[in-house]
């Protein structure tokens, strides 16, 4: 089999369990997939191993193997949006990431998703993404090449070496002394989707600057110094200034409007810069799109 028959699948490694066959470990790591539909995919040949053999319905577990397998989702939607490429070299893909178009397969989406896009158009299985956005977020998102140089352009958002600028429509906040930094704690909400401030020792830290103040609503430039998730979407909801069109904060608004094509998250990934960890060269990526009411 050819290894580009890789291209598109999810990769799963088996840790250190005593289970006697492979699709036991399967059905409890993905409980919402049922023990029949992994069943069909095995004799369909779309569970395979690290050289691309296909893995059979009696395939016994190995600790610390490697297993690729294709998720398949029913009707998924297409989303009408294309990603740009802003850079391309033998290393890294700069792209300029649409609203709604999610960085990776999750849920509903598995082909309209930037990764599997990027898989299919540069016919590469060895692309993956450097760091994430949301996929209601628009902007600049880095993926890898070259899994030999992979982490070393991870390990710069590891040290917080890469400078992060974000652009966000929003609420007045007149009442600030501006520039303005906010630190919390983050940690998951009882709602899986979403993040929450609670006490405690501070682990998220965004920097908040007005870059236009007209009427009601204002542009606001965002550096956050740490990358939890939701952290932007949190911290102006904290401040009372939720981000315009924020379907999840600072409460549920409505789940169906993450699909609403007509009212996108008001939050764009404006600018990534960072000093290239192979040539030393300084690296800056700005999105070409511009945030509008």
């Amino acid at each position: 089999m050819s290894r580009m028959t890789l291209i598109g699948a999810s990769m799963v490694r088996l840790p250190a369990e005593p289970y006697s066959f492979l699709i036991d470990f399967l059905c409890v790591r993905f409980p919402s997939i049922s023990r029949e539909i992994w069943l069909e995919r095995m004799r369909n040949g779309k569970v395979l191993d690290v050289q691309q053999r296909a893995l059979t319905v009696d395939e016994p577990y190995q600790s610390g193997a490697l297993v690729y397998y294709f998720r398949e989702v029913l009707n998924e939607p297409i989303v009408p949006f294309k990603e740009v490429i802003l850079y391309q070299d033998e290393h890294l893909i700069a792209v300029d990431k649409p609203h709604f178009l999610a960085t990776l397969p999750a849920g509903r989406y598995v082909e309209q998703t930037v990764l599997r896009r990027l898989m299919r158009r540069f016919n590469n299985p060895d692309i993956a993404p450097i760091h994430r956005l949301d996929r209601l977020t628009a902007g600049v998102l880095l993926f890898s090449l070259n899994p030999s140089s992979r982490n070393a352009y991870q390990a710069l958002f590891r040290q917080r070496k890469v400078f992060k600028c974000y652009e966000a429509l929003a609420p007045a906040l007149p009442r600030l002394d501006w520039p303005y930094r906010h630190r919390s704690r983050l940690e998951s909400a009882e709602q899986f989707f979403r993040t929450q401030e609670v006490a405690g020792v501070p682990n998220s830290d965004t920097v908040i600057e007005v870059s236009e103040r007209a009427g009601d609503l204002w542009r606001y430039r965002l550096y956050p110094v740490t990358g939890r998730k939701h952290q932007l979407r949190v911290h102006m909801a904290t401040l009372g200034a939720p981000i315009v069109n924020d379907p999840l904060y600072p409460q549920v608004r409505d789940i169906e409007a993450q699909a609403d094509y007509q009212q996108p998250l008001k939050l764009l990934a404006k600018q990534i810069s960072f000093v290239d960890p192979l040539t030393g060269v300084l690296r800056s990526f700005k999105s070409h799109q511009r945030l509008t009411l």
